[in-house]
């Protein structure tokens, strides 16, 4: 769950959803996304989509925002945030009290955890299996922090983008990946093949949101229009599109 700081903080940047849309919100934004984090944001017939592209589609419509998105690895973004290089970032970015010091965030849009991807003949089940094992991980993501954290003696590898952790497990490089759940589950679905299985789920509670630069201008438009999406059924509409029905989704 959501620490009683950040729920603070959530709710004071909510206070000011009635401060009008300022010329800073009229310009073209810069929208970054890591765009191979399926099914979240990936590429697909030389178009960018997936559950975060098509959530922020719908929230410039509704706010009437118009943007450019700007494809990066996930370890450049929070830089380009506190730089202002970026406006805006969706890469399934998790509130944590460290980043929220540093960038600002949304209200959360999505509920997401940890989870093991291993080789279906892998006897590795838990973190504690990890022990000891090569885990490939991803740059700059919370999942580097939990498994210093929770399993010093793993031995790390780690990539800028999950795609290529992914393969280093096919060619059987390393013993596991851990990563986001959602993110897991649909490659094992999908790409994986039969080849691969999702095991131990490591940590819940986690939630996604929008990133913006500290002070942002913006946070209470995007809010607003969030809130909007959720009320009207278009959020619903999107999440199963992607995942299925969900009865208690984040609201």
């Amino acid at each position: 769950m959501l620490s009683k700081t950040l729920k603070t903080a959530l709710a004071g940047l909510a206070l000011t959803l009635a401060l009008p849309m300022t010329q800073a919100c009229a310009k073209d934004l810069i929208v970054a996304t890591d765009t191979a984090f399926v099914p979240f944001e990936f590429k697909q017939d030389g178009k960018y989509t997936g559950f975060d592209i098509q959530l922020w589609e719908a929230i410039a419509k509704q706010a009437g925002l118009t943007y450019r998105l700007q494809p990066m690895d996930f370890n450049g973004i929070i830089p380009g945030l506190q730089t202002r290089n970026v406006d805006v970032a969706l890469a399934g970015i998790t509130i944590r009290e460290d980043r929220a010091k540093v960038i600002d965030f949304s209200e959360p849009y999505y509920e997401s955890g940890l989870a093991i991807l291993v080789s279906s003949d892998s006897p590795i089940q838990t973190a504690k299996d990890l022990e000891g094992k090569m885990v490939a991980v991803k740059i700059g993501t919370a999942t580097v922090d939990y498994m210093k954290a929770n399993v010093p003696s793993a031995k790390l590898k780690l990539f800028p983008n999950i795609d290529n952790a992914f393969l280093e497990l096919a060619t059987g490089r390393v013993d596991a990946v851990v990563h986001d759940t959602p993110n897991v589950q649909y490659y094992a679905k999908t790409a994986g093949n039969g080849k691969v299985k999702v095991v131990g789920s490591l940590k819940s509670g986690d939630f996604y949101g929008i990133a913006f630069p500290k002070g942002s201008e913006l946070v209470p438009v995007v809010n607003k229009a969030l809130a909007e999406l959720k009320a009207n059924g278009t959020y619903d509409k999107l999440y199963e599109t992607w995942f299925g029905k969900k009865a208690d989704a984040v609201n």
